[in-house]
């Protein structure tokens, strides 16, 4: 399988500390151009970290479509990506982004995703300690998703 990252889920990964689970649940895993640099800016939170990670994992589009002036760059690039390398998930948590995608029948996954199918699989025991890593970071959780999460995996 193949999955292609865009930036917001990475990130979100990076601060758990979970992004060897991307390689284990997909096997191949590239990110666009644009999305590794705007992850790798020295100031910002996890850019050691993700520039490590992602640094033989970064690919070029070979179009200049921009699906949508309303997406970033970075959104824009994973989607051609995707398309490009007839990939079989987009890693992506912006909704807008993920809303576009899915209209054109682009499989996509959260990070959360990804935490719920790492358990399902038994790569992790707990979803709950991540959740609560995550809503004392930058990253926002909102009190109903987090509760939905924890009920899927049957965790309180």
């Amino acid at each position: 399988m193949m999955l292609i990252a865009n930036s917001s889920a990475l990130i979100t990964l990076a601060i758990i500390d979970k992004l060897d689970l991307l390689e284990k649940l997909f096997g191949k895993v590239y990110v666009p151009r644009a999305v590794y640099n705007e992850i790798c800016k020295k100031d910002k939170d996890e850019s050691i970290k993700l520039a490590n990670y992602c640094k033989d994992r970064v690919l070029d589009i070979n179009s200049n479509t921009n699906f949508n002036i309303s997406l970033g760059k970075g959104e824009s690039e994973a989607i051609t990506l995707y398309n490009e390398k007839n990939a079989d998930f987009l890693l992506c948590d912006d909704k807008k982004a993920k809303k576009f995608a899915k209209s054109f029948g682009i499989k996509v996954i959260g990070s959360l995703g990804v935490l719920i199918k790492a358990k399902e699989v038994k790569l992790i025991t707990e979803i709950s300690p991540l959740l609560k890593i995550l809503k004392e970071s930058p990253i926002y959780i909102d009190d109903k998703t987090y509760a939905l999460v924890l009920e899927i995996r049957k965790e309180s």
